[in-house]
């Protein structure tokens, strides 16, 4: 029952969204947006991944916390929806957009609050990986918005053009396994820390 809601974080959902995003800023010609968003994303979502391969390959974290690394459903969740959800209400009051980004938000916490409760996830993880997300996306939308004065509809479909193309060509990025090949090369080890909670 928990697993469709978890699909809402799942970073390739999120890198696909991230693209279509991007792509209807630039069809936009909202190129400072455009490049806060695309520059912010890319490093919350490296920072995910430098934290896996960081545990992978040295055992990294805070184990009082039960922290291993952050969550990356989290973090994709709650960057994503609160730009997608302002994104779509742009020409609506300001209320409306605030209320958009407040829905995101509380969306990326609801698939951080499911990864612990379905033990995914530590709380300290899921939490963490939130924070990093909505300061990616809130951070895009304070540093970007003032320079966009509107998002045509004509960008949505470059926007939903490319949704289809990074959703088939993250079918063959499997992320987890080139993490790990990180972690082996930097590390020099054959044998992994594992990621999954005890």
């Amino acid at each position: 029952m928990l697993t469709p809601l978890l699909h809402l974080g799942d970073p390739r959902l999120a890198i696909a969204l991230g693209a279509a995003l991007f792509a209807w800023l630039l069809a936009a010609r909202a190129w400072r947006m455009a490049l806060c968003w695309g520059v912010l994303l890319c490093g919350g979502l490296g920072l995910v991944a430098a934290s896996k391969i960081l545990f992978l390959a040295w055992g990294g974290g805070v184990p009082s916390l039960g922290f291993k690394a952050l969550s990356g459903h989290a973090a994709g969740a709650s960057a994503v929806f609160p730009m997608l959800f302002w994104m779509l209400l742009h020409g609506c009051a300001a209320g409306w957009r605030r209320a958009g980004i407040a829905l995101g938000l509380a969306l990326g916490g609801l698939v951080g609050v499911l990864l612990v409760a379905d033990g995914q996830h530590s709380l300290a993880e899921a939490v963490a990986g939130w924070v990093l997300g909505a300061a990616v996306g809130l951070a895009s939308i304070r540093l970007g918005a003032a320079s966009v004065p509107a998002l045509p509809l004509h960008g949505l479909l470059w926007g939903v053009l490319a949704l289809l193309a990074a959703a088939w060509l993250m079918k063959f990025a499997h992320l987890g396994y080139w993490m790990i090949r990180a972690a082996r090369l930097l590390s020099g080890n054959a044998r992994l820390y594992p990621l999954s909670i005890d």
